[in-house]
């Protein structure tokens, strides 16, 4: 896989998964290419996205340069830098990430259009990028159990594979741990 980073500087989750979606729309992305959003916490906090694709997948450096065509993004690639210096240079670093498989929430892949609704665990093994579902504090998800994914899947590059945090909502049923609607953390101190 060849791997390029896009940084818009978006300040939310939310904004960052519209960029990935719209990224993989826009580029017609195959169906192998995985998109993340990466935490860059140099300069300002935000958001930055990391695609990778199969190689051969041609003339996507030229499409990727014109995000940063107007000064306002910055983009990577292998060696290639495009666009305002400091968001070229968080774009590099969330490509370098996901190149890695070290980091990055994926938000197109494989199967993820699939997530969708109720599924058993081993539907989302076996039809999906991801390899393994861990549980947060609770119990093991077994194969047979099942997860209500909320709509909104968004598994974690770690060690090389990517891999599913959920949490146990009842006897045999899971949702993954990231929800999609966070409350922000002061909402009610308004």
């Amino acid at each position: 896989m060849t791997c390029f980073g896009i940084d818009t500087g978006t300040r939310t989750l939310r904004e960052a998964d519209h960029l990935a979606h719209e990224v993989a729309a826009r580029l017609r992305l195959p169906e192998r290419a995985v998109v993340c959003t990466h935490l860059i916490r140099s300069g300002e906090p935000h958001v930055a996205v990391s695609l990778a694709v199969p190689p051969g997948f041609g003339g996507l450096w030229n499409e990727l340069t014109r995000y940063a065509e107007h000064g306002t993004a910055g983009v990577a690639g292998g060696t290639g830098r495009s666009g305002r210096p400091e968001l070229a240079e968080a774009a590099a670093a969330a490509a370098c990430e996901h190149e890695a498989g070290s980091g990055g929430r994926a938000v197109v892949f494989s199967g993820s259009a699939l997530l969708t609704g109720t599924l058993p665990v081993s539907d989302v093994l076996t039809r999906t990028a991801i390899t393994r579902v861990v549980s947060i504090g609770g119990p093991v998800p077994g194969d047979d159990d099942l997860l209500d994914t909320r709509d909104h899947v968004r598994p974690e590059w770690r060690d090389g594979e990517l891999v599913l945090a959920v949490t146990s909502i009842h006897s045999g049923r899971f949702a993954p741990f990231e929800v999609p609607n966070p409350t922000p953390c002061c909402a009610d101190h308004a």
